[in-house]
């Protein structure tokens, strides 16, 4: 369970989220609706960039991936075939005392047990007890299936029942014919897709890390059987360099590896790779060697062939696949955690280090204190704030409206002219940008400007015809 101080950090994270226009509860202003949220202006940028950096990385650097945008709702036998309909379940207690839900496997958890399971029934170990109220009076485990239920046409009955896609995956499935027939691919290569899907998740919980309509950046690729191994390891490692290049640092991203008996049926490895969060240590994303389960499956409810012919060495097989499956809201949050720091900076008047801050206490004399979202450049929402020194210089103004233009056509940038400069930094440090530049007199001499680093905040004097260049390789 959180500690006070783990719970506070998460508060505090999540006030800076809603002042700052990060994330919002979803329906606010009706009371929310609890496991939807929605992302404000810098939330949107935040999940764009880290969209941009997974399709930039995974497909469009490659030549052996593909992109792939499926419908949310598709024909329900896909479901059947892909085992969701039947199997698709969690476990589910209600508390008699307080009369709240929870995630059995959760609870037991939490409470250093584990649940037990038997085929397809559950019991909950001795001493559980209900988080909220503390009672024992819990109902036995039950199964509750997690898919969103809507019908399509005019007529509710059940000839028309469709389910929101619970995972961006089994489109990639259905369309693997027609994709490897227009794409001149040949195995191995990868189907990748980024989208919405839809949990019904029992107790969604930990601010956004589980909630009921979330984003997956999905990748299937397809390999020829036996090589499951090799390219299960090659993908664990790809992707834990790519959350290091947006600013996970490695010291706080593990990997899970699911040991044989806790592996699916029919997957030969599966691995999470996890970040700490302040709520404990968590999966963000899982990379399973599922081997040719899914494609037969949908081979065998839909009548169509799914298989495929290798014309180098004459043999016809049905590819097997890795799977590397992120969620787009656990890593903007996990980034958020990530970049969130309170420290304390010396002011003009002295000379110092920063210092980091202490809880619950004063900056010492001649400090003060300092919020700042230490962001990675290449998935800041903002990649750079423009402050004409003075605004009510008409000469400063056009000249830093000339600068802005410049460097906003090519990324999101803040324009700011209110207030002393000191203050519209820090504006910027909690937000995360990580330069600002500042149009003054000189610039109106030499052509330069200012330019102050967010982390160091060391500034130079930088040639305005230079800035494209400088800052460009930061953000790539």
């Amino acid at each position: 369970m959180k500690t006070t101080k783990e719970q506070q950090k998460l508060e505090l994270i999540a006030s800076l989220c809603k002042r700052r226009g990060f994330i919002f509860q979803s329906s606010e202003i009706y009371g929310g609706i609890n496991g939807f949220w929605d992302y404000g202006p810098l939330g949107t940028e935040l999940k764009r960039n880290i969209r941009d950096s997974w399709w930039r990385d995974t497909v469009m650097r490659r030549t052996d991936i593909v992109g792939l945008d499926a419908s949310i709702i598709m024909h329900p036998r896909i479901w059947e075939a892909s085992g969701h309909i039947g199997g698709f379940a969690d476990p589910m207690v209600d508390c008699r005392a307080c009369r709240k839900r929870f995630k059995a496997d959760n609870l037991c958890e939490e409470q250093g047990k584990e649940l037990i399971i038997d085929g397809k029934n559950f019991k909950l170990p001795e001493g559980i007890i209900c988080p909220a109220c503390e009672s024992k009076e819990l109902t036995e485990p039950r199964a509750f299936n997690l898919m969103f239920k809507t019908f399509v046409g005019p007529v509710e009955d059940e000839s028309s029942v469709a389910y929101l896609r619970p995972e961006t995956a089994q489109g990639i499935f259905a369309q693997f014919a027609n994709v490897l027939a227009t794409s001149r691919q040949k195995v191995p290569f990868g189907i990748a897709q980024i989208g919405k899907a839809f949990r019904n998740e029992i107790n969604p919980r930990n601010y956004t890390f589980r909630s009921r309509e979330f984003e997956q950046m999905e990748l299937e690729f397809f390999i020829k059987p036996g090589s499951d191994k090799e390219w299960h390891s090659y993908w664990v490692e790809e992707r834990l360099k790519w959350y290091n290049s947006v600013g996970l640092p490695a010291e706080k991203l593990h990997k899970d590896i699911h040991p044989k008996e806790k592996l699916a049926h029919y997957a030969s490895a599966c691995t999470d790779i996890a970040y700490d969060f302040p709520f404990g240590r968590q999966e963000l994303e899982g990379i399973a060697a599922r081997g040719n389960f899914d494609l037969t499956q949908h081979q065998q409810h839909s009548g169509k062939p799914l298989e495929y012919f290798d014309q180098e060495t004459n043999e016809r097989f049905i590819p097997h696949v890795v799977e590397p499956s992120a969620g787009v809201d656990r890593i903007a949050l996990a980034l958020i955690c990530n970049a969130y720091c309170e420290e304390w900076v010396p002011t003009a008047k002295v000379q110092g280090p920063v210092l980091e801050a202490e809880e619950g206490k004063q900056p010492p004399d001649g400090y003060e204190a300092r919020t700042v979202m230490r962001f990675h450049p290449r998935i800041a929402p903002v990649r750079a704030g423009v402050f004409p020194l003075l605004k009510n210089k008409p000469e400063l103004m056009n000249k830093a409206k000339d600068v802005f233009g410049m460097l906003n056509e090519r990324w999101n940038c803040f324009w700011d002219q209110t207030g002393a400069i000191g203050r519209r930094y820090r504006r910027q440090d909690e937000i995360g940008t990580p330069y600002c530049i500042t149009i003054d007199f000189d610039t109106l001499e030499d052509n330069t400007v200012t330019l102050r680093e967010r982390d160091s905040m060391q500034q130079e004097r930088v040639p305005v015809d230079e800035l494209v260049a400088r800052l460009d390789p930061q953000f790539r």
